[in-house]
């Protein structure tokens, strides 16, 4: 077995030969633990003939391997209470489950298995298709989806990877080749692309021998690799410009946003408190001023989109019809006056006690802890631990603050989805 690293107290990390690394995060008086396994492929890297495979391929995994039936892996997980589910992101796929902790070694040996020796059968990709087909045609009738869809286009473009949608289009799902779906997988599900991370009542060394045990079918871990670093790469522009679609939706929805920058960049905290003074909670400039004064809306707040190269930061709203001049002309008033004069104090000091509140009590349970390793293994450049990021928040300045918030003040991207 490789050597154990102390990342953190309570935090261990090994690496195995085959590049699979696995990290654990031990959490005293706990009956519960969660355990996921993070891979570094997500719709970002796929050709236009392979858009939405990852989504496909995130449905099929579930479906069957030489030793379990879907119908097997569905009640090993509901036989002991079990949640279990599985997301594809742009630039990762995780596939998770949070059981009790005696039950730990079975959902790592389901989860292996899925992993390491699925089937994809012809009659499998045949009958998900049609499952897929169904959710695409769900989510576009979902304002809130479309309009976000309709915005990352117009930043990124439509033809790019990062611009698609994750799920694919009838038309790419329809025309997708199980041999399509086969070769990504032999491709992309690699051991040096991926990362184990679990958190609860466990033992990291028990842990790691389950996964071996749970990962090495097919001769899965026979190879020897270095881990595949997280993504890089040089930053990727982003388009300004106006787009809009006309839906029969009772709502305007409405996204408006600037470029950014990437998920690591130094100015990511204080970006996090200005983001937070935007349209991060009730008190938010925002919602005291779209919905508490005016009345334009009932949802409204701004976000902060990071990936490994680019970002964007913006305000989503939704509103009626008729009021979409006006809460638009208000949306821009407040972008404004915040890239000309950035945060007060008295701001700073609040952004940073409802920022600090949010990481620690967002880390109560044991699946929030897992999915902190994970994602911190496999994207990002380094693993900062919670005091880190508290000490990081507190440190940020006034003027750190002003300066990010002048990022708001950027060319305009604005995507409207309504009547």
């Amino acid at each position: 077995m490789s050597t154990a690293q102390e990342i953190e107290p309570g935090v261990r990390r090994t690496l195995l030969p085959s590049g699979l690394r696995v990290v654990t995060e031990q959490m005293s008086g706990v009956r519960s633990a969660a355990v996921g396994v993070w891979v570094g492929v997500g719709s970002r890297d796929e050709t236009p003939e392979q858009h939405g495979c990852s989504h496909f391929l995130e449905h099929l995994l579930f479906k069957g391997t030489p030793s379990r039936t879907a119908l097997d892996i569905s009640v090993a997980l509901d036989s002991v209470g079990g949640e279990f589910n599985a997301y594809t992101a742009k630039e990762y796929t995780v596939f998770h489950a949070r059981i009790l902790d005696r039950d730990l070694p079975m959902a790592i040996d389901v989860l292996g298995d899925m992993i390491s020796s699925s089937l994809i059968t012809s009659d499998d990709v045949e009958a998900e298709r049609e499952v897929i087909l169904d959710e695409i045609a769900m989510h576009d009738d979902d304002a809130d989806d479309v309009v976000h869809n309709l915005f990352a286009a117009q930043a990124y473009g439509a033809d790019t990877p990062l611009g698609r949608g994750i799920a694919g289009t009838f038309d790419s799902i329809r025309g997708m080749s199980r041999e399509t779906i086969a070769d990504f997988y032999r491709a992309r599900y690699r051991p040096e692309n991926m990362v184990v991370a679990a958190a609860g009542n466990l033992d990291h060394d028990e842990v790691v021998r389950q996964v071996e045990a749970a990962f090495g079918r097919q001769g899965f871990l026979d190879t020897v690799a270095d881990p595949i670093a997280p993504r890089a790469g040089t930053p990727l522009p982003v388009a300004s410009g106006t787009v809009t679609e006309t839906r029969a939706f009772e709502q305007a929805n409405v996204v408006l946003g600037v470029p950014g920058f990437g998920r690591d960049d130094e100015r990511r905290f204080a970006l996090s408190i200005v983001n937070a003074t935007l349209g991060g909670g009730t008190s938010s400039r925002l919602f005291q001023e779209v919905r508490e004064k005016r009345g334009l809306a009932y949802s409204v707040y701004s976000f902060v989109s990071g990936h490994a190269d680019t970002g964007v930061i913006g305000v989503a709203v939704g509103c009626l019809p008729e009021k979409t001049e006006e809460t638009l002309a208000t949306v821009r008033a407040e972008l404004a006056k915040l890239a000309a004069h950035g945060i007060t104090a008295d701001e700073l000091r609040l952004a940073k006690g409802q920022l600090a509140g949010g990481v620690v009590l967002g880390l109560e349970d044991s699946a929030s802890r897992m999915s902190r390793l994970g994602k911190a293994e496999l994207v990002h450049d380094q693993m900062l631990t919670i005091d880190d990021v508290l000490h990081r928040m507190d440190a940020v300045t006034l003027e750190e603050c002003r300066e990010v918030a002048r990022l708001y003040g950027g060319p305009e991207i604005l995507a409207i989805v309504g009547p």
